[in-house]
């Protein structure tokens, strides 16, 4: 699980910056697929004022402030003092990565964690959808640096999870080596998405509660 828009899973993939770990009444208020699509722009692109981001997300300015209200209620964003003015209030992302399901969460935030691993999930394959009709739109040097694959392995529980920290380990090295996202890109480069699914093959597994069965 490594949702789009800025949002990341219990094992992080990205360079060190400040992050959030939020409770399960918050990780709720962020599975609105809408809401995920606006932290991952204010994350990406930086401060905007509502008008601005529902022109983006093709939504009238009043959802937009409701919205931007239910992010700053439960911490992901924050009002830009230094931008905004009386006519227009900018809101800015107040971490670059969110952080759940831990090892030590209790069962209301796992289930919280679930819920928003599957909006963010929803988002993610949106997103990679857009690529692709887009793909042949690119110039020629980007179009070379995408692609997408799968395959299947058969591996232990211990190989399985040394395969997954591995590649968020490559992603990290790169990461800590780049621009931090929302602020000036220098000349010829561009916001570049890897989303990385990895998983046990559904329904292979015997399940907990099946084990319990006399």
């Amino acid at each position: 699980m490594s949702p789009s828009e800025g949002t990341e899973d219990a094992t992080p993939v990205a360079r060190t910056v400040s992050s959030v770990v939020p409770d399960a009444t918050a990780l709720k208020a962020l599975t609105h697929p809408v809401r995920l699509r606006m932290l991952g722009m204010l994350r990406l692109d930086g401060p905007a004022t509502a008008t601005q981001l529902a022109d983006r997300l093709d939504l009238n300015s009043g959802a937009t402030s409701y919205h931007l209200r239910q992010l700053a209620q439960h911490g992901f964003i924050e009002e830009d003092d230094a931008r905004g003015s009386k006519r227009d209030r900018w809101w800015r992302a107040r971490h670059q990565s969110t952080h759940f399901l831990k090892d030590d969460s209790t069962q209301e935030q796992r289930e919280a964690g679930i819920a928003f691993a599957q909006a963010a999930l929803t988002v993610q394959t949106a997103n990679a959808q857009r690529a692709v009709q887009e793909y042949l739109e690119l110039p020629p040097e980007w179009q070379e640096t995408a692609g997408s694959s799968d395959q299947t392995l058969v591996l232990t529980a211990a190989q399985a999870r040394a395969l997954r920290d591995r590649l968020y380990d490559v992603v990290r090295e790169v990461a800590e080596q780049t621009p931090a996202l929302g602020g000036p890109r220098p000349e010829g480069t561009e916001l570049y998405t890897v989303q990385v699914q990895a998983f046990p093959q559904p329904g292979r597994i015997t399940h907990r509660d099946e084990e319990a069965q006399p």
